[in-house]
């Protein structure tokens, strides 16, 4: 509840505009409204997914097109009009989207603006149906809409609409999927998430947004012709989201009052519009990189404690997934043009015991990792799980199949809180359809109430708890390793792969930790561990596997490896 007085301070606020201002700050008003149900939707995409979609006027352009057309030339209601642009904004949403899925960052934004002009062009071209350079009428709404204050209430409601549907999505699992697939794409697939499914729905909503968007900006310009979709328009809705900050519902609605706002007070400077948008945007960057969302964001400029202990609590560890056999590597061979990365590795990892994997940099450990995750696949051999074959180039197929993993750097989502990072690693459990959380349905609510304990007892059980709030970018290094940890254990897997866990590690939050994987074991959990502490490797491990150049040295119980000369000679020293 507190998170939504912000929202109705500014929704409070909007409502009592009539009883102020004149008919122009009206269309002023309505104006801001039809543009926030664009950037609502949009900000999922760029501020929540991370994709530079800076040409969306062209679903603008689509909506207010569909909308007039069918007014003017087929007698629909306007209402009813205004759905039928929400789905040509939601298909096309998706067109201009499905380049994201291979296209990052400039090349996808190139890819939108390419579709705003073809769009653009078509509304010029296409003069039997869209009037050409004419234009074409707007739709008209019946009273009490038809005055500008009637239009303007009704936009604000709508506007309104859009805000708590996307605040919805923002905290839902989806929500939070976004923001690993935009801050930590590896990370995701690892917990299961599919960044294509996920974008296409997202797009899908952004899109109908956008579309309902145009109809409403038809209404409001009365007359539109294709100049009116201007370049300028398509960079305001993309500043208004970067002014605002990425990964916030409230700031990118302020900065897209701001933006909305601030032609009206530099009119005599319309003609450097451009330059002061640009200008502005570089302000925000310098001066406060995170936008108007870290500006506002109070809760996170309080100190934490220096003197911070991690205590874990290895008891609370509340049992795995059912196990369907051993991983099972049979002469993997994977090389990097010329070199062997792996060459011939045959190993066991079991239920309920703790496996090391050791050797020197550069020996095929954390190679070996990536191919028991899915995301290199052997050129010879093969990975089992059980007795059926682990599927190559799936890494987000290993969360449901119960292998969960660490990473040697930390994967975090630095803008979001612990607990939201750790309850990323449970994405997967999630019941509720996009739909129903779109909608804050019951089910909705039970996945979040669900999802919400399982990742406090994953955080109680490293001894995070205390921290769950806080940002995860302001936790130290060793907390993030344990944060990892805690990400990996709220999916009950029953195989976890950690790449050195203990790098960065204090002597006893070492011991800790190997208290923590012994624990994991007692439970049946398979651990796989990669790691250059050697001590902790010999006091917690039940088997030992030692590579070097990508093959077997050695392989055995850590006292079998701590007596085997090659592995003295060129590991361990002596």
């Amino acid at each position: 509840m507190r998170r939504a007085l912000p929202f109705f301070g500014l929704f409070g606020a909007a409502l009592l505009l009539p009883l102020f201002s004149n008919d122009y700050w009206a269309v002023i008003g309505a104006r801001a409204a039809v543009y926030w149900i664009l950037v609502g939707g949009l900000n999922l995409v760029v501020g929540y997914g991370g994709q530079l979609a800076i040409g969306y006027v062209a679903l603008l352009t689509l909506g207010a097109y569909t909308s007039a057309v069918l007014v003017a030339k087929f007698g629909v209601d306007p209402f009813v009009s205004y759905g039928a642009a929400g789905l040509v904004g939601a298909v096309a949403g998706v067109v201009v989207g499905l380049p994201a899925l291979r296209l990052r960052t400039f090349y996808f934004a190139m890819t939108t603006l390419g579709f705003a002009t073809i769009v653009t062009q078509v509304a010029l071209a296409w003069q039997s149906v869209t009037g050409g350079g004419i234009g074409i009428g707007g739709p008209e709404l019946p009273k009490p809409f038809d005055s500008p204050w009637g239009f303007y209430l009704f936009a604000l409601a709508l506007a309104a609409f859009v805000t708590w549907l996307s605040s919805n999505v923002a905290q839902s699992r989806f929500g939070r999927a976004l923001v690993a697939v935009r801050d930590a794409e590896v990370a995701a697939e690892a917990v299961g998430i599919s960044k294509p499914h996920l974008l296409t729905t997202v797009f899908l909503f952004a899109g109908a947004c956008a579309g309902v968007a145009g109809g409403l900006f038809a209404t409001l310009q009365s007359y539109i012709t294709p100049e009116a979709f201007s370049f300028d328009l398509s960079v305001t809705f993309f500043i208004a989201i970067l002014v605002g900050g990425r990964g916030s519902i409230l700031g990118p609605l302020i900065g897209n009052i701001i933006l909305t706002l601030l032609p009206e007070f530099a009119a005599p400077l319309v003609a450097w519009s451009t330059f002061l948008y640009a200008a502005l945007l570089l302000g925000i960057v310098l001066a406060m990189p995170g936008g108007i969302a870290a500006m506002i964001d109070f809760k996170n400029r309080r100190p934490l404690a220096s003197n911070r202990a991690i205590l874990p609590n290895p008891a609370l560890i509340s049992g795995h997934g059912t196990a369907r056999g051993d991983i099972v590597l049979k002469n993997v061979v994977l090389a990097f043009g010329g070199v062997r990365a792996i060459d011939g590795l045959d190993m066991t990892i079991r239920p309920g015991e703790v496996h090391g994997l050791i050797g020197p940099n550069g020996s095929g450990k954390t190679t070996t990792l990536n191919v028991i995750s899915g995301y290199y696949a052997p050129q010879e051999g093969e990975a089992f799980l059980g007795a059926s074959p682990l599927p190559h180039g799936a890494p987000r197929a290993r969360a449901a199949l119960g292998i969960a993993r660490t990473f040697q750097t930390p994967r975090l989502i630095g803008e979001a809180s612990v607990l939201e990072n750790v309850m990323i690693g449970a994405t997967i459990e999630g019941n509720a359809s996009f739909v129903e959380s779109v909608f804050s349905l019951p089910r909705h609510h039970r996945d979040e109430k669900h999802l919400t304990a399982k990742a406090m007892q994953a955080l109680a059980t490293v001894g995070l708890e205390r921290l769950a709030e806080v940002r995860a970018d302001r936790l130290q290094h060793s907390e993030l390793r344990f944060m990892e940890i805690a990400r990996a254990l709220i999916l009950n897997p029953a195989f976890i792969l950690l790449d050195e866990p203990a790098a960065g590690l204090s002597g006893d939050e070492i011991k800790r930790l190997g208290e923590l994987i012994k624990a994991m074991a007692a439970q049946g959990i398979g651990v796989l561990l990669v790691e250059h502490h050697a001590d902790l490797i010999f006091d917690i491990c039940d088997h030992v596997t030692v590579l070097n150049l990508g093959k077997e040295l050695a392989s055995g119980s850590p006292a079998d490896i701590r007596a085997h000369k090659e592995v003295v000679s060129a590991y361990l020293g002596g």
